[in-house]
């Protein structure tokens, strides 16, 4: 058997253990709400998206309102989560096309999702995991992507091939929660400067961590 392949049960059971309670930080209530918000969180953190879109959320509530949005006072609202010119073209495109193609409702596949300006496969996964409970495949960002490769899960950078890997080892069942988990895990602990592998649970499956640490010896 492939030793990923032999690994990645282990690492998901340790994984839930470790975060039981493992979900999107992005605050939302519903799936627009989440595509808006993972929009806005590209190059830019949970916690100043959350600050942004409450307001934004209130003045703001369907997509026939984002739609309708003068852009530069949209870009104005959301200025402090950063390229925030393209990402209010890729709103505002979002909620025309959501609005002029599926009636004002977020569509709740990935085919149709990869139709709205700005979407690529790691939101519309989110949208999918986070606002309908559906899994398509997995989001791969920065954290996913990283601790995929340091886990040996993928050798690639490209996220769509690092996907693709993780499709090819992770059960279907898992698929939901694979993502927030790695997130939960590269935020606590396998971070990108300063992975804390004396200290992590997952060492001894990790291909990394005596490459990375030496005196911890072998696995």
């Amino acid at each position: 058997m492939d030793p990923a392949r032999r690994r990645v049960k282990p690492i998901i059971r340790l994984l839930r253990k470790r975060y039981p309670r493992a979900r999107t930080t992005l605050d939302h209530t519903n799936p627009l709400e989440i595509l808006v918000a993972t929009i806005l969180a590209a190059q830019c953190t949970d916690e100043r998206v959350n600050q942004v879109t409450p307001a934004l959320f209130r003045k703001y509530p369907t997509a026939a309102a984002f739609a309708r949005a003068d852009r530069s006072e949209l870009e104005g609202e959301i200025r402090s989560t950063g390229f925030f010119r393209n990402k209010a073209k890729a709103i505002i495109g979002a909620a025309k096309r959501i609005e002029e193609a599926y009636g004002g409702a977020v569509p709740d596949t990935m085919a149709e999702l990869l139709t709205l300006p700005g979407v690529a496969r790691k939101t519309a996964n989110i949208v999918l995991a986070a606002g309908y409970g559906k899994a398509e495949g997995i989001a791969v960002d920065t954290h996913a992507g990283r601790l995929s490769r340091r886990l040996g899960l993928s050798r690639h950078e490209d996220p769509v091939k690092v996907e693709r890997d993780l499709m090819a080892l992770v059960p279907r069942a898992d698929w939901l929660d694979f993502n927030v988990l790695l997130v939960e895990h590269g935020r606590a602990l396998c971070q990108a400067r300063k992975p804390k592998c004396p200290e992590c649970f997952l060492r001894r499956l990790c291909p990394s961590a005596a490459t990375l640490f030496p005196e911890l010896g072998p696995r």
